[in-house]
């Protein structure tokens, strides 16, 4: 039997090349974004049309789903849809994320702090509670599988990215979290660390420090350039396999060499 996952910020960037990833390698994917823009972020999000395409491309293989990590009832359907379209659910990826902000940590304003809380954090939350359940009820030996984005800003502390960077820091802690609530299940729970990854979101970190292009980043990194998404999205996939039973609990970089220093 084929193996399901719902993955969340799917519409573009890591999320689609995750997509991508799994069909490829036999999954069936409930694929999750909001596709709508926030007035407290000043770049586009993903629209229907790039969700839209990303199904068309897999066709039956792929299920696709407009809603909010921030809505547990949201997260909740998509965990319906994966049983009604794909017969059961055995991994959730949470990619969904937002940057925001720019200023220091004392101009920030509220908002901008409050939506990558908000989406970040409790966006990984809302969709690992409505997983988590499922998995469980799944018989013995399982083999369940969350894994959330987190960011090389996660691992440190950057300048005019403290909100990003905290948040990213809490996803970390919260999948830590619940890998130790899941010990003995078979269920296992890892975070993926990025470096800078040519995507939309780059380019609006680029803008924040007032660079030309997200290409800059790339020096940055050890490899002397930036990643694309399917780099982090091989990580991620292979984390779902049954080979990485024994990863639980990590933050694992796939950042080109960025952290290392």
């Amino acid at each position: 039997m084929s193996r399901v996952a719902v993955v969340s910020g799917a519409a573009r960037g890591i999320g689609a090349a995750t997509v991508d990833r799994l069909v490829s390698n036999g999954w069936h994917v409930v694929a999750v974004d909001v596709c709508a823009d926030d007035p407290s972020l000043d770049y586009s999000m993903a629209t229907p049309a790039d969700l839209a395409e990303l199904g068309g491309r897999h066709g039956d293989r792929v299920r696709t789903m407009v809603g909010d990590v921030r809505s547990r009832s949201d997260m909740l359907r998509a965990v319906d849809l994966a049983a009604t379209a794909f017969g059961g659910l055995d991994a959730a990826i949470a990619v969904a994320g937002v940057v925001a902000g720019g200023g220091p940590l004392w101009e920030i304003e509220d908002a901008q702090w409050n939506v990558q809380f908000d989406v970040n954090v409790h966006g990984v939350r809302n969709l690992a509670a409505a997983v988590v359940p499922v998995l469980l009820d799944a018989p013995t030996p399982r083999q369940g599988r969350v894994v959330a984005v987190a960011s090389a800003a996660g691992l440190l502390g950057l300048r005019r990215l403290s909100g990003y960077s905290a948040s990213k820091h809490a996803v970390i802690g919260l999948i830590k979290s619940l890998a130790a609530d899941l010990a003995g299940t078979g269920v296992t729970a890892n975070a993926v660390c990025p470096g800078s990854t040519r995507t939309p979101i780059l380019e609006a970190s680029a803008a924040i420090y007032d660079l030309a292009s997200g290409e800059e980043f790339a020096r940055q990194q050890l490899v002397e350039r930036l990643l694309v998404p399917a780099e982090p999205a091989a990580l991620i996939a292979w984390l779902c396999e049954a080979e990485a039973s024994g990863v639980t609990g990590a933050a694992l970089a796939v950042d080109g060499g960025f952290t290392t220093s």
